[in-house]
């Protein structure tokens, strides 16, 4: 897109022109002293004429990527509330991270065994508590806390479902609570776990009394006594369609309109070791029965909550088609030998009668006990993550199966990052005759956990936001499957302007539009002039609008402080016509919607 001007030009000029819109993005530049700003003129001609043979952009073309990083699924669009649910993570009997002990070493001992009733998570907690007969437990009790990802969020009225396992040496009670500061209960219940060596499974339902973004789930008594506990699970009720995706987040994703899911990586899948590699065959069946593994690429632990069947049942959610990327022999550090890789072509079928498979086949029925009897639509498999077979089978459509600004120019996603990503996916949208899918990664950061950034949502407990660059994918949300229409630039910018056209219905109306896409990747305005030639149909005022994404700096982010700080400004578009006038404002992304 050309030279990158100095930092010290960052500073953008301020709107000040009639035909600007959209709400102003700085203090309004007297004209008289703004003549240091030289508004170039530019001639877009669109071809809209029905006789030529239409090329449609794939129907594919715009997804996302999920991949477990930045605890962008633990921690994240996964709803689950507790970390380290089975006291199994890292795989060693005395890690039980982040839990923490409540009260001193002579009224609680904590430790943990190998007694656990599930086959594949034998870890267990227990808990001797050495106060309550002769020397009295505190009264708000002895026991474990668990944190969550960084605080729970609990909120005032809103329900929590609460599952664990126990058995005690004595019958006693114990005291579940959602905590918050200064150890006051949010909500809590008590239940009474009888004297038996088998395991009983406990379901409870706590309603919130007040609100609290950073709680603890407390598990309390003040008996004494040697208890055991395993597999801990504390989830909203209230979440998508009861499917166990964080809602706000969900529709964060939704909003983009996405028409394929790849999941669940992304160097997730490999991992540094083999042995930490995902399985989907650990993933799936009940959750308490799921051993978990070692995220050793991005340095935690996950449960494995969201699984296999999970990613199918997110990208069904999501009216998206999911592509599945599977092992393929391959971590960081290791491979597999061509004669030793039967074992993974027998899982990948696996995996695949897993989703696709009749509820009487052996895979497909446990798919069926998991309660989605029709199969999932997977119609495409990824082999390993960004292998390729070119050599095997030249002549393939792309797949840009990652893209993103990084490093400087991105920080934690700008306006830079966005309007050069813009300008990058209208190149995709015009050579979409090779390209066929295109999706921006990471999709999530939990900002406690920034090993990757930017990201296109931020979120933490309570709160999220978009990048720029996740609202710059929003200018394509419509254009998978949408009719490109080709165009002539005339400029004397050629380095920091680029434009695209689709003839498009749209999703709310079922209206015919064209759409037409610019960059201005320049410090200065542009005058774009757009001639539409061919049109069946007259141009109608009412109902075409205009959209800019800018800001009054290059390097302007969003944040918790200002979610909506550089997001797309609609207006209406009063000069709507086939030859019309649009001021493009310096390094800004815009989209002009006809109504025709």
């Amino acid at each position: 897109m050309g030279p990158r001007p100095s930092r010290e030009a960052y500073r953008l000029p301020s709107a000040g022109w009639e035909d600007l819109t959209y709400p102003p993005i700085a203090p309004t530049i007297d004209k008289a002293k703004s003549s240091y700003l030289i508004r170039r003129t530019s001639i877009l001609i669109v071809n809209a004429t029905s006789n030529l043979p239409a090329r449609r952009i794939p129907d594919l073309f715009l997804g996302v990527f999920l991949e477990e990083i930045n605890h962008g699924v633990s921690g994240g669009l996964w709803a689950e509330l507790v970390s380290n649910r089975g006291f199994e993570a890292g795989n060693a009997t005395s890690n039980i991270h982040p839990w923490s002990i409540i009260g001193d070493n002579s009224s609680i001992y904590v430790s943990t065994d190998l007694t656990s009733c599930f086959e594949r998570n034998k870890v267990a907690l227990q808990m001797q508590v050495l106060c309550g007969d002769t020397k009295p437990c505190p009264s708000s009790g002895v026991g474990i806390s668990n944190p969550g990802f960084w605080g729970m969020n609990i909120e005032k009225e809103k329900k929590y479902e609460i599952i664990f396992h126990a058995k005690a040496l004595a019958i006693s009670n114990l005291e579940i609570s959602f905590t918050g500061a200064g150890d006051v209960k949010l909500a809590s219940t008590s239940v009474t776990v009888g004297k038996t060596t088998n395991w009983t499974q406990f379901v409870n339902t706590l309603e919130a009394k007040e609100t609290y973004h950073n709680a603890s789930l407390q598990i309390t008594t003040t008996t004494k006594g040697v208890y055991w506990l395993d597999q801990v699970s504390a989830m909203p009720v209230e979440t998508h369609k009861g499917h166990g995706f964080r809602n706000e987040l969900f529709q964060m994703v939704a909003e983009l309109k996405p028409k394929f899911l790849r999941f669940p990586g992304g160097t997730f899948v490999e991992g540094i070791k083999l042995s930490n590699a995902v399985k989907w065959k650990d993933t799936v069946g009940p959750w308490e029965e799921r051993p978990g593994h070692l995220n050793d690429i991005w340095k935690y632990w996950t449960d494995d909550g969201f699984g296999y069947f999970e990613g199918l049942q997110l990208a069904e959610d999501l009216d998206a088609l999911p592509i599945w990327v599977f092992n393929a022999g391959i971590s960081l550090k290791e491979q597999v030998n061509s004669s030793d890789l039967s074992p993974y072509v027998q899982d990948a079928l696996d995996g695949i009668e897993f989703a696709r498979g009749s509820s009487s086949s052996k895979w497909g029925s446990v798919r069926a006990a998991m309660g989605h009897p029709k199969p999932f639509d997977l119609r495409y498999v990824a082999i390993g993550n960004e292998d390729c077979e070119r050599k095997n089978y030249p002549g393939m459509p792309a797949f840009v199966s990652e893209y993103a600004v990084r490093k400087k120019d991105a920080g934690m996603g700008s306006l830079l990052a966005a309007v050069a990503e813009a300008a990058f996916l209208i190149g995709l949208e015009k050579n979409s005759d090779i390209v066929e899918m295109v999706c921006y990664a990471p999709l999530f950061l939990n900002i406690n956990d920034k090993r990757w950034i930017p990201d296109a949502i931020v979120f933490d407990s309570y709160q999220h936001y978009g990048t720029p660059s996740y609202w710059v994918q929003k200018f394509f949300t419509e254009s998978s499957g949408a009719v490109f229409l080709p165009t002539t630039l005339k400029t004397d910018s050629p380095n920091s302007l680029i434009a695209s056209a689709i003839n498009l219905k749209g999703s709310k109306d079922n209206n015919n539009y064209i759409r037409i896409k610019v960059v201005n990747f320049g410090i200065t305005p542009q005058n774009l002039k757009i001639s539409i030639n061919g049109l069946i149909s007259s141009v109608k005022q009412l109902g075409s609008t205009k959209t800019v994404l800018t800001s009054s700096n290059l390097m302007d982010e969003n944040s918790f402080l200002e979610p909506m700080k550089v997001v797309p400004r609609q207006s209406s578009l009063e000069n709507a016509a086939a030859e019309m006038n649009v001021i493009l404002p310096p390094y800004s992304v815009t989209s002009v919607d006809l109504l025709t």
